[in-house]
């Protein structure tokens, strides 16, 4: 084995090797990797196959470890790729609005690189600044602009992968999707391999569509509220309207106290919940939109509903949004939820999260993209508190139920990984589930890569 990894740097030191062997998916289970490696080249992610795939060994690739459902967790015995030395950003072409990126790129770089050519990658999750391209795609991650701009899919248009299967022996290197920006040649197997976590091969290497940058800065609306259901009111009510603002985040004020005893932002939590929108049409349409949304939010019962006009305000409620998860998690073990629903059952849902806490005698504080219905609740439970995690595991599952009986899902961009299979099941017919089952079969007919993930 050691003779077909020569040249690729393996890590085999205990300490590390127990780092690199989960994510940040709390109470996850995981196992013990016999082994990880850290390739920089497709070439030496194709040789780290070929050999596991000759031994049996399971494979799990992993990012920057930032998942949140187990997605990258090891099983015993697994070798783990740790995609994060193929940091390069591979091409920017400014005529044809791409970037080529390996998967280890952080998400914030790539923002700031195709800034510098006038352009704009939307794709933005809360771990935007830890989290690489190539997790992003894995999950298919969404974040706080998708309102408006859309997912990771929405953006991949062409990928490089590591496989086996029908494509040939495991290790062989295939291109799938494009770079034109249209194009129907077959099956899109690039959005397939997008969202499938690891389970189909390796990505190695991605194209992605770009957008103009923006012309001005985006506007915020700030609206405080005196209960998180009222402020989901305001979402539905915000949708009614057919208003579309960039992000539309909701925060509780659990949320933002955290933040600012960790931060010290200078927030105030004068309310039970705030609704963040954001506004990016330029000019005088940007200004009658705010007013707009600042309208609709005082219709719908706000306590008060204004305009920031001081930018660093602004970033700071936004900083707040992104921070509040590891605020949290200073202070506890958090599990995190990551229900979607349809948005005018927003406000049902929030009110469901509320009497599912206080029947399972459950802490749960809320954030969420709340302006597509991907709501984030998090179930505190400190550590050492057995009654406290078997109260956040049973409030999660019920929130699961909760979510798909109003139509929703048991995820909408944390990914399936360890902790929703079971979710997944109960929202997927038989029929289709058969469906998903065979596809990996046909893809991964070894069962090496990333086993006992999502259908495992």
């Amino acid at each position: 084995m050691k003779d077909l990894l020569n040249g690729i740097d393996v890590v085999d030191d205990v300490d590390v090797l127990e780092s690199l062997a989960h994510d940040d998916a709390e109470w996850a289970p995981y196992g013990k990797p016999v082994a990880a490696v850290r390739p920089r080249t497709t070439d030496e992610v194709r040789r780290v196959v070929a050999a596991c795939a000759e031994r049996g060994i399971p494979i799990v690739a992993r990012g920057a470890g930032t998942g949140l459902s187990g997605g990258a967790n090891a099983v015993d015995g697994a070798m783990v790729v740790d995609l994060s030395k193929m940091n390069r950003i591979v091409e920017i072409d400014a005529e044809n609005m791409t970037a080529t990126v390996q998967p280890g790129v952080v998400n914030d770089d790539l923002k700031k690189a195709v800034a510098a050519h006038g352009l704009w990658y939307p794709p933005d999750p809360a771990s935007a600044p830890w989290s690489t391209i190539g997790g992003n795609v894995a999950t298919n991650a969404g974040g706080l602009c998708c309102l408006k701009y859309g997912v990771t899919r929405d953006y991949v248009l062409g990928l490089e992968a590591v496989v086996g299967g029908p494509a040939g022996d495991y290790g062989t290197v295939v291109r799938l999707g494009h770079r034109t920006t249209k194009g129907v040649s077959g099956y899109d197997l690039a959005a397939l391999f997008t969202g499938s976590e690891g389970t189909f091969g390796i990505i190695t290497e991605i194209t992605l569509r770009l957008r103009p940058a923006r012309r001005e800065a985006p506007r915020t609306v700030v609206g405080a509220f005196d209960s998180v259901v009222a402020a989901g009111s305001a979402v539905a009510a915000l949708t009614r309207s057919g208003l579309l603002p960039a992000a539309l985040e909701l925060l509780d004020r659990t949320c933002l106290r955290a933040v600012e005893e960790w931060k010290h932002l200078g927030l105030s939590a004068d309310a039970a919940a705030l609704l963040l929108a954001q506004l990016d049409s330029p000019g005088a349409a940007g200004d009658e939109e705010a007013a707009a949304v600042a309208a609709v939010f005082q219709e719908a019962g706000a306590m008060w509903a204004e305009q920031s006009t001081d930018e660093f305000e602004a970033e700071a409620l936004f900083a707040a949004r992104r921070l509040a998860y590891p605020a949290l998690e200073r202070l506890s073990p958090v599990l995190t939820e990551d229900v979607c629903v349809p948005r005018s059952k927003v406000p049902a849902m929030l009110a469901a999260i509320e009497e599912i806490a206080t029947r399972h005698g459950a802490t749960i504080a809320t954030i969420a993209h709340a302006g597509d219905g991907n709501l984030h609740p998090l179930i505190l439970a400190p550590a050492g508190d057995d009654e406290a995690r078997r109260a956040a595991q049973a409030a999660f599952e019920d929130m699961l139920t909760a979510a798909i009986a109003m139509g929703g899902t048991v995820t909408g961009e944390h990914g399936v990984g360890l902790l929703k299979r079971d979710g997944m099941k109960q929202e997927l017919a038989p029929e289709v589930l058969a469906m998903q089952v065979a596809i990996k079969q046909t893809l991964d007919p070894l069962n090496i890569f990333n086993p006992g993930k999502v259908v495992g």
